[in-house]
């Protein structure tokens, strides 16, 4: 983590003070120069998560400005979104001209010139993700350079959160749950670039499917976990339960019942497997987040039609491949290690 302090800067030493810092500390070089006769005061704080770089900064108003010589010295295409916390943001850019209040998110492509006035006292977080990480062609980024969006529907009431906690929390937090982020991050990214590009109902049907899709590897992901639920699932995902309802509406399936299908998936292949040695039925049960031996039981025979030592028993005794064992069983079953997440 890197911070930048600036404090009680004379005028006439504002603005190579603030210019050499900036261009020092930001992800990508720029000129400051303050607003007004006040002493100016700044905090900048940079890290590098993963293949994405952070900037936290909070100063006295500014203009920000980034043109081609800049660009010259930095050419690597960098798409930054940002969250406003505090004051605002007036971004131009690609000849459009929008303004961040608190709780917007604002999008600027550094390969490009722009200019970000903030008029007042400020503060923002600000996300770089590298062009070559975004599945996304350049029309549509050129359709979202220069652009704002309020968050309280659609992606960018999901990507909020999750950018918010990649720019202040990510050095806490483990590697793999880092890694967690960091794609969703960028994958959320490009969802918001669809979004803006192919229109509200395309958009929002893009969105759709990439929150099931995000919902559904969480779930595979933390199979093991007890406390796995509707509720924690719509908390991971900064959404709220009865939304997560909706988005499975036409998945033909509920989440908690999603959950229990995966979790009998993995107890079944697992019981099927040969090997010097087998864990028992109670301890496959309990890897897989079933805490009660009873209930799960209950529910693998009302999906398998078997107990799970009739099961374990009927696979090993025959050698069958999966699918003849599931057929006997009267249910057909995929090998989760097989399936592909929807």
């Amino acid at each position: 983590m890197s911070p930048v302090l600036l404090t009680s800067l004379k005028r006439e030493e504002q603005g190579l003070a603030v210019r050499h810092d900036t261009m020092d500390r930001n992800p990508v070089p720029v000129t400051v120069v303050p607003h007004g006769t006040e002493a100016f005061t700044g905090r900048i704080v940079t890290e590098r998560v993963g293949a994405l770089r952070t900037s936290t900064v909070e100063a006295g108003a500014q203009l920000v400005r980034r043109t081609k010589s800049h660009i010259e010295r930095s050419p690597e295409r960098l798409m930054a979104v940002g969250v406003q916390t505090t004051g605002r943001t007036v971004l131009v850019q690609a000849g459009r001209q929008v303004t961040a209040d608190p709780g917007d998110l604002f999008v600027y492509d550094t390969s490009r010139p722009y200019f970000l006035d903030h008029p007042e006292h400020f503060s923002v977080h600000v996300v770089y993700i590298p062009r070559h990480a975004l599945a996304v062609s350049d029309e549509a980024l050129d359709s979202i350079a220069g652009t704002a969006f309020t968050t309280g529907q659609g992606c960018a009431a999901v990507l909020k959160p999750v950018l918010t906690i990649v720019a202040t929390s990510a050095h806490t937090l483990s590697a793999s749950t880092t890694n967690g982020l960091v794609n969703g991050l960028i994958d959320l990214f490009a969802t918001l670039v669809a979004e803006r590009h192919e229109g509200p109902a395309e958009g929002a049907a893009t969105t759709r499917h990439h929150l099931v899709r995000c919902v559904r590897r969480h779930i595979d992901e933390n199979l093991g976990d007890p406390a796995l639920s509707p509720e924690s699932v719509a908390r991971a995902h900064h959404i709220s339960v009865r939304y997560l309802h909706r988005l499975f509406e036409d998945e033909g399936i509920t989440v908690g019942r999603l959950i229990q299908r995966r979790r009998l998936e993995r107890c079944a292949y697992e019981l099927a497997r040969r090997g010097r040695t087998m864990p028992t039925v109670s301890a496959v049960a309990q890897r897989w987040g079933f805490v009660n031996p009873a209930h799960f039981s209950r529910v693998f025979r009302g999906a398998y039609g078997l107990s799970p030592r009739e099961w374990r028993a009927l696979r090993h005794q025959s050698g069958a491949t999966t699918r003849t064992a599931d057929q006997h069983a009267g249910t057909e079953v995929t090998d989760p290690f097989r399936q592909s997440v929807r």
